[in-house]
C-alpha cells in the first residue's frame, strides 16, 4: 500500500501494508511530521496541501485514514487533493467517505478508469461532494443527474465517459459556481436537451465537447509557457480577467508528438486550479432522480485509437486583440459550413491549422458552434477557442436563419395559464364592444392566433419531450401474452386517441394509445405475412385497408371484429381484393371510393372500393420499384408515386396516366412522398436525410431542409406534415432522433431524442 502526503516541499513517505496497530501507529506519526512542517509553511504564508493517492490504499486502511481526517478540520493543512493514476482496489463506500470526511478542505477529485462500481457513481451524484474541481473522466454515467450538493465545485470533467447520452433537466442546478465543464469524446448530440441543462449554469464561461488543437508550418510544440514539456493538459490557468477580454486561448495542451514516426498520439486531459468568482448565485433545488450508470463495457477507447494530433500553441493574455482566431465562415469540402475536421486560420505572420480532437457527436451537428454561442450568451470560451464580439454577431444571424427559438416566430416562452387568461379577459372585453370595434380589435390576429400560442408554450415548457412506451400486449388474446412486433402505424384520421399498426407476423391491431387499450385485434390467420401497407377510409372511420408483403389485400371494418382472439370471425367484418405481389404501400382517395397499391415493381393497381374489383394495373410508371403511392387530400384523381429512380411524379386518373403530369428529381432514391393537407406542396423525403418541399401545381422546388447526412445509402428517410402545413417531422432508420422544422422556412424547430428506457 502506497500513500503519498504530498507538501509544497514535495516530502514522500511510502508506507508499506502492516497489521492495523501499526499502519495507525506510522500514519499517527506521519500526520504529526507533516502539522510540523504545515505549521511552518503557514508561518511563511505558504500554502500547505496534501494530496492522496487511491492506488494502492485497501480497505484494512480506511479505519485509521478515517479517523485521522476526522482531526483535520482543526489542522494547519489547507487544502487535499484526492487522485487515483491506475486501477483501485478500494471499496467505493470507503473511498467516498474518506472524501466527506475531508469535507470543505477538498480541493480536487480526480479520479478515472473507475473501478468502484455503479453505486459508487449513484451515491456521488445524489449526495455529491464538497470539492472544488471534480474529474470524472472513463466515468459510467449514462444520462447524467447530478443532484447531490456540489456548492463549491468551479470545474468538472467528464471527458471520455463514452456511456453519456444525455442530461436530466436539472442535473446541474446544484453546481451555482461551476465555471468550466469539459465533455469530450462522450456520446452526447442533442442541442436542444443539452442547451436547457447547460441554462441552468449562470456563471458558465468555458466549455469543451471537444479539442481544438492547433499548429503552425514549423510544426507542432508541446512546450509549456516556461518553455518545458509539460505532461498534463490544462483544463484552463486563464484567470477571470482574460475571459473578459476573450483575445486568447490560455489552455495547455499535451500530446506525446514524435515527429519522426508520426506516430498515433493521445490527447490526456486533468484540471489546474481556476479562479473563483466572488458572487454566487444560489440555484438549490431538491430532485430525488439518480443518474443512470451504464457499466456494460469497461474497455477505455480512448486509449486504442490512434488520433494524429497537432498541438495548440500557447496563446497568452498578452496577445493582441487583432490576433484573436476569426470564426469566418469554414467551407469544408462539399461546401457545407462546419466546424468538426479542420481549418486554417491566420493569426499575424503564423498560419495556423486547428484540428478536431477527442469530438463529442453533438460537435458535428450543422451549426452547433453558433446555437452554442447564441444559447449561452455567458460562455467565453467553446472548445478551447475564445469568443469574441463579432463570432456572437455572427452566431446571432445564423441561428435567425437556419433556427427557431419558439413555434410561430414566439420570442418569449408563456405559459398555458396565461394565455388561457389572457383569451378570457380578451373574450370578456369583446362583448363590450360594437361590431365595428371587434372588427378593428381582432384585425391584427388570425383565427389560430390562441392554438398556435398554446402550441408555442407546450413546446417551450420543457426540451425533454413526454415518451413512454405503449404498454400494450397480446394478453388476454389467447396466445400466452406475447408482445406484438410492429411494422407499420397509421393514427386514425379524425379519433386522435387511435391508431392502427401491423405487425410482423401479419396482425393488424387498433389500438386506443392514450388509454393503451386494444379496440380490434385481426390475427394473420396464417393468411398474411408483414404488414406494410395500412389506411383509415376518412367518409367510414371504422373501416381500413390493410396490405402485406405477400400481397394480401383486406378492408377491415374495426366494429365488426372482434378485440380478443376467440377463433370466430364474421366475414361480414372484412372484403378480400385481388392480390397486388411484393406490396409494400396502399392508399385511399379522397372520397373513399378508390385506393392505389405499389410494391417492389414499377406498376401501381387501381382497386374499387365498393365493388371489391381491380379496375387496372399501370405498368413502368418509373425504371425502379415504386416505394409510395399518395391520393391527393381533394382531389380524388390526382395522387402521386415516389421510387428509388430519384424521380417523384404526379398523376391524374383523368387523363388515363400513360405519361405523368410532372416530373421531379432527386439526387438519391426517393423513400417517401405526400401531400400537405391544404394540396398545396408535396413533400418529398430522400435516402440519407434529403428533405425537399415542391409546388404541387407544377413541382417546381419550395423548399429544402437543411438535414445533415450520415453518408449511409441503407438510411431511410420518411417525412410527414404535422397537424397542419406548418411544421414536418423527418426521421430516418440509421438514426435514434425525429426531427421537427418550419414547413415555410425550413429552420430547425426541435430534434427529439428516442432513447429507449434502460434500468440502472
Amino acid at each position: 500500500m502506497t500513500l503519498f502526503f504530498v507538501s509544497d516541499l514535495n516530502m514522500h513517505l511510502p508506507l508499506e501494508e502492516s497489521e492495523v496497530g501499526l499502519i495507525t501507529a506510522v500514519y499517527l506519526f506521519i500526520y504529526i511530521l507533516f502539522e510540523i512542517q504545515a505549521q511552518a509553511k503557514k508561518a511563511c504564508q505558504e500554502l500547505c496541501s496534501l494530496e492522496i493517492l487511491l492506488d494502492d490504499i485497501k480497505d484494512i486502511d480506511f479505519p485509521p485514514l478515517l479517523d485521522l481526517f476526522i482531526e483535520l478540520d482543526s489542522s494547519e493543512i489547507q487544502a487535499i487533493d484526492v487522485h487515483n493514476e491506475s486501477l483501485c482496489v478500494l471499496n467505493g463506500e470507503y473511498a467516498l467517505s474518506l472524501m466527506r470526511v475531508i469535507n470543505q478542505k477538498l480541493r480536487r477529485v480526480d479520479l478515472q478508469d473507475l473501478s468502484f462500481g455503479k453505486n459508487f457513481l449513484r451515491d456521488l451524484s445524489k449526495r455529491g461532494l464538497p470539492c472544488q474541481v471534480l474529474s470524472l473522466r472513463s466515468s459510467h454515467f449514462r444520462k447524467l443527474n447530478m443532484v447531490g450538493e456540489f456548492m463549491q465545485i468551479h470545474t468538472l470533467n467528464l471527458d471520455f465517459s463514452t456511456s453519456l447520452t444525455s442530461f436530466k433537466e436539472d442535473c446541474f442546478i446544484c453546481m451555482p459556481k461551476l465555471t468550466h465543464l469539459s465533455l469530450c469524446e462522450t456520446r452526447i448530440t442533442n442541442l436542444w436537451t443539452t442547451i436547457a441543462a447547460l441554462s441552468k449554469l449562470p456563471r458558465l464561461v468555458e466549455l469543451r465537447f471537444q479539442n481544438w488543437l492547433g499548429c503552425n508550418d514549423a510544426g507542432p510544440s508541446a512546450a509549456s509557457s516556461d518553455g518545458k514539456s509539460n505532461n498534463k493538459t490544462d483544463f484552463s490557468q486563464a484567470n477571470s480577467s482574460s475571459y473578459i477580454r476573450a483575445s486568447s486561448v490560455d489552455i495547455g495542451v499535451l500530446t506525446d508528438y514524435d515527429s519522426s514516426t508520426e506516430e498515433a498520439l493521445r490527447n490526456l486531459f486533468s484540471f489546474e486550479d481556476v479562479a473563483i468568482n466572488q458572487e454566487v448565485q444560489s440555484m438549490i433545488e431538491d430532485s430525488s432522480d439518480d443518474s443512470d450508470v451504464d457499466f456494460s463495457s469497461h474497455q477505455q477507447e480512448y486509449g486504442s485509437r490512434e488520433l494524429l494530433l497537432n498541438d495548440f500553441p500557447g496563446l497568452n493574455g498578452q496577445v493582441d486583440q487583432r490576433n484573436k482566431v476569426s470564426f469566418d465562415t469554414l467551407d469544408s469540402q462539399n461546401g457545407e459550413e462546419s466546424f468538426a475536421g479542420a481549418f486554417t486560420r491566420q493569426i499575424e505572420d503564423v498560419a495556423l491549422k486547428f484540428i478536431s480532437c477527442h469530438a463529442s457527436p453533438i460537435c458535428f451537428e450543422k451549426y452547433y458552434r453558433e446555437y452554442m454561442i447564441t444559447s449561452l450568451p455567458h460562455l467565453k470560451v467553446l472548445d478551447n477557442l475564445p469568443i469574441g464580439e463579432d463570432d456572437r454577431e455572427r452566431a446571432t444571424i445564423t441561428f435567425s436563419q437556419y433556427f427557431e427559438y419558439l413555434p410561430y416566430r414566439r420570442k418569449h416562452k408563456e405559459s398555458v395559464v396565461s394565455i388561457l387568461q389572457k383569451r378570457e379577459i380578451r373574450a370578456s372585453q369583446s362583448l363590450m364592444r360594437t361590431p365595428k370595434q371587434k372588427s378593428s380589435y381582432i384585425s391584427g390576429e388570425s383565427k389560430y392566433f390562441y392554438t398556435r400560442s398554446l402550441c408555442a408554450a407546450k413546446v417551450g415548457s420543457s426540451a425533454w419531450p413526454f415518451l413512454h412506451p405503449l404498454s400494450i400486449s397480446s394478453s388476454g388474446l389467447g396466445d400466452e401474452g406475447m408482445g406484438f412486433r410492429p411494422r407499420q402505424f397509421e393514427y386514425h384520421p379524425s379519433d386522435s386517441s387511435l391508431m392502427v399498426f401491423g405487425t410482423l407476423d401479419g396482425e393488424v391491431v387498433v389500438v386506443n394509445h392514450e388509454k393503451e387499450k386494444i379496440v380490434s385485434h385481426i390475427p394473420s390467420l396464417g393468411a398474411m405475412n408483414s404488414v406494410l401497407g395500412l389506411c383509415w377510409l376518412k367518409n367510414y372511420p371504422s373501416k381500413l385497408i390493410a396490405g402485406s408483403d405477400n400481397g394480401s389485400l383486406k378492408l377491415y371494418d374495426i366494429q365488426k371484429m372482434p378485440t380478443t382472439n376467440m377463433g370466430i370471425y364474421n366475414t361480414a367484418g372484412f372484403v378480400t381484393f385481388d392480390d397486388f405481389d411484393q406490396l409494400t404501400s396502399v392508399h385511399v382517395n379522397s372520397t373513399d371510393e378508390l385506393f392505389l397499391a405499389s410494391g417492389y415493381s414499377r406498376n401501381v393497381a387501381l382497386y374499387d372500393i365498393n365493388s371489391g374489383r381491380r379496375l387496372q394495373v399501370f405498368t413502368d410508371m418509373h425504371r425502379e420499384h415504386i416505394n409510395v403511392v399518395k391520393f391527393a387530400n381533394y382531389s380524388p384523381s390526382l395522387f402521386a408515386t415516389s421510387s428509388f429512380d430519384q424521380d417523384v411524379k404526379m398523376w391524374d386518373l383523368r387523363q388515363k396516366p400513360i405519361r405523368p403530369c410532372y416530373s421531379a428529381s432527386s439526387s438519391r432514391g426517393n423513400v417517401m412522398v405526400c401531400f400537405s393537407p391544404d394540396d398545396h406542396y408535396l413533400l418529398v423525403s430522400a435516402v440519407d436525410n434529403e428533405v425537399r418541399q415542391l409546388l404541387a401545381v407544377d413541382g417546381r422546388l419550395h423548399l429544402k431542409f437543411e438535414i445533415a447526412s450520415t453518408g449511409s445509402s441503407q438510411n431511410y428517410t420518411r417525412s410527414y406534415y404535422m397537424n397542419g402545413r406548418d411544421y414536418i417531422i423527418s426521421g430516418s432508420c440509421d438514426e435514434h432522433v425525429v426531427r421537427i422544422c418550419c414547413a415555410q422556412t425550413g429552420r430547425r424547430l426541435r430534434d427529439i431524442s428516442l432513447e429507449v428506457p434502460q434500468s440502472l
